[in-house]
């Protein structure tokens, strides 16, 4: 279901006037980030409606928890007015993957090295994160916004389509993993989320629904994301880069888990 994307919020304009302003990035939730350019310095906006979960301010603090361990962009402002809130931060150094030159020329070595920067992210110290995206937590979240209609057929992808939300929930509960395999996620470890320098990840973007939860959401996510955006083929090159042999059942769950709750 798409949404009006999100006005800049006059404060936001205000502080940042003299800046020059730019679109960067939307999304169907009317999330918009802007990209901002002045004296050769670069900032991003994010300006998301008041009713977006997770806040951008939730959001902030992972990020900045995240910044306790690996690259992740410098919090500028983070505030809310009028119905709209949002987060500004300072460019990180890279470029994402939607645009970096081996997606044309080499897809395979990007995708490796998309796989080694989860690698790195699943590092995270897991008794030190606070905050929970498990099963305990996940299922019963999608179970409430198929209860509550909050999800549209439209939100499920393609693979899905041929179930109503309904169908697409008992199929949740009925392949449910009887065990996690429990990481610090990021949450949506998609190619526009990720950063690199040479061939390297050296930037995570996004940070909103990172938490620990079974390392396969990433999995199930990262690999989806390589068919939209390097095409299919690519999908065992990620699980055989990050170390472990495609799991079929998970990745199929947590894909279906994604639709409900994202």
């Amino acid at each position: 279901m798409s949404v009006t994307p999100a006005p800049i919020p006059p404060k936001l304009a205000s502080t940042y006037r003299g800046w020059e302003w730019a679109p960067f990035y939307r999304n169907q939730l009317g999330v918009v980030t802007h990209r901002l350019r002045r004296s050769g310095e670069t900032l991003f906006a994010k300006v998301a409606p008041a009713t977006t979960h997770p806040s951008l301010s939730q959001e902030a603090e992972r990020m900045r928890w995240a910044g306790n361990h690996l690259p992740v962009p410098t919090i500028l402002d983070c505030d809310a007015e009028a119905g709209h809130q949002w987060l500004v931060t300072r460019a990180l150094p890279g470029e994402d993957a939607t645009r970096h030159s081996l997606l044309q020329t080499d897809p395979a070595r990007l995708v490796g090295a998309l796989a080694r920067g989860l690698s790195v992210f699943h590092a995270l110290p897991v008794a030190e994160c606070p905050w929970r995206f498990d099963l305990e937590t996940s299922v019963p979240l999608a179970t409430e916004r198929v209860q509550q209609g909050l999800v549209e057929p439209s939100d499920l992808n393609e693979d899905f389509a041929h179930l109503t939300p309904e169908q697409a929930l008992a199929q949740l509960l009925r392949t449910r993993p009887d065990s996690e395999d429990l990481v610090v996620c990021h949450g949506d470890y998609c190619f526009p989320n990720l950063l690199l320098t040479g061939e390297e990840v050296t930037g995570y973007v996004d940070l909103g629904e990172l938490g620990v939860a079974c390392r396969w959401w990433d999995l199930a996510v990262a690999t989806w994301s390589t068919i939209w955006n390097a095409g299919p083929g690519h999908e065992d090159a990620f699980t055989d880069a990050y170390g472990v042999a495609r799991d079929e059942a998970h990745i199929q769950f947590y894909r279906l888990l994604y639709c409900l709750v994202s």
